[in-house]
């Protein structure tokens, strides 16, 4: 024992560089070697799977397009209101707060679907319908004149084809013109269910 700690003391210095090599190399060799050495099954921690984990469906929405409408007349709150399509004029007559006392609104067509720049015009009662009847483009239109309206204007009234717009305008020349709308009534082949599609549409003035 005494030797070899004579040998150390001795030769320590020489020995000193060898000794840090060594120890370098098996420092080396053992990372390498616990790098490479395979992972076992008991290391790896599974993820736990949520069974509430549920995929989020993204979806898309489309705004419903605005149509403006304009509602005047004998109404509570006239002006313009934005109504979606498929809204039917009962549903801007409702926006503009409801009829007057005094509105007539039997020639109004409730379940008309709404377009957009459409007006809609609620008339007084006792004011002339003609004047002011709600119309399927949206605008009030100039009513048909049946005492000066030639076959053509008078075919794109419902119920009219080519044959009675010829009649309505043989009535006309041969017994004059007419004095009131009820007088239609008195060409061949036009009714009283007739009479009452054409009646807000024509006009004798």
């Amino acid at each position: 024992m005494i030797l070899i700690q004579l040998f150390i003391q001795k030769y320590k210095k020489k020995l000193l560089f060898p000794i840090v090599v060594i120890g370098i190399i098996l420092f080396v060799s053992i990372q390498s070697f616990l790098k490479s050495a395979p992972l076992k099954a008991d290391s790896i921690q599974p993820i736990p799977l949520n069974e509430n984990f549920t995929v989020e469906e993204t979806t898309e929405y489309e705004e419903d397009p605005v149509v403006l409408v304009e509602v005047k007349g004998a109404v509570t709150k006239p002006g313009v209101y934005g109504l979606s399509e498929g809204d039917r004029v009962l549903n801007a007559i409702e926006m503009a707060g409801g009829y007057l006392v005094s509105s007539n609104s039997k020639h109004i067509n409730h379940a008309e679907r709404v377009k957009d720049e459409m007006v809609i015009y609620v008339p007084e009662e006792g004011e002339e319908v003609e004047e002011a009847t709600l119309q399927s483009n949206g605008t009030q239109s100039s009513l048909v004149n049946i005492n000066n309206a030639d076959a053509t204007a008078l075919t794109t009234l419902p119920g009219i084809g080519a044959a009675k717009a010829e009649a309505i305008i043989t009535h006309r020349e041969q017994s004059g013109t007419f004095k009131e709308k009820q007088d239609l009534m008195k060409v061949s082949g036009i009714g009283q269910k007739t009479f009452e599609k054409l009646e807000p549409l024509i006009s004798v003035k």
